[in-house]
């Protein structure tokens, strides 16, 4: 989710590869998929670049990353002992919670279009909240409404 609002701006604003709602849809089936959801990112190569585009997506958004991890949690191991270690794990906490909310809201601007699907995200926020409820279920619930409602 911390990386959505860039995927956005990339994806629909600068290269106009998708469309804001065809995002959230690729977004959306990745999330309900099994395995990491940042794997939403092959469809999304895919239906711009067919298979050598799914292929690159995958390189470029893993690869910097893979590499990247690998070597701080090297450096990381060895500066165990450094004074600063705890207030950077202390510091990143709320940077992570900031880029989560900035994905969230992000995604609700395209999604929340009126007062049907600001009602759907308002009781699955609810439920979430109170109930320990499958995020998945509620997915297929507000999809199952959301049909229901926007079909007519």
């Amino acid at each position: 989710m911390a990386a959505f609002p860039e995927m956005k701006t990339l994806t629909v604003d600068v290269h106009n590869w998708l469309t804001f709602p065809q995002l959230i849809h690729l977004y959306s089936v990745g999330q309900m998929a099994p395995g990491p959801n940042m794997m939403m990112i092959v469809p999304i190569g895919l239906w711009t670049g067919g298979v050598l585009g799914a292929i690159v997506v995958v390189l470029a958004f893993f690869g910097p990353t893979a590499v990247l991890t690998f070597i701080v949690g090297r450096l990381w191991n060895k500066l165990e002992k450094w004074p600063w270690r705890q207030s950077i794990q202390q510091g990143l906490a709320p940077v992570s919670i900031g880029l989560l909310l900035a994905g969230c809201f992000t995604m609700a601007k395209g999604a929340i279009f009126g007062l049907e699907t600001a009602t759907i995200a308002v009781v699955v926020l609810l439920l979430l909240l109170n109930y320990k409820i499958n995020p998945a279920l509620l997915i297929l619930a507000g999809a199952v409404i959301g049909i229901l409602s926007f079909s007519a």
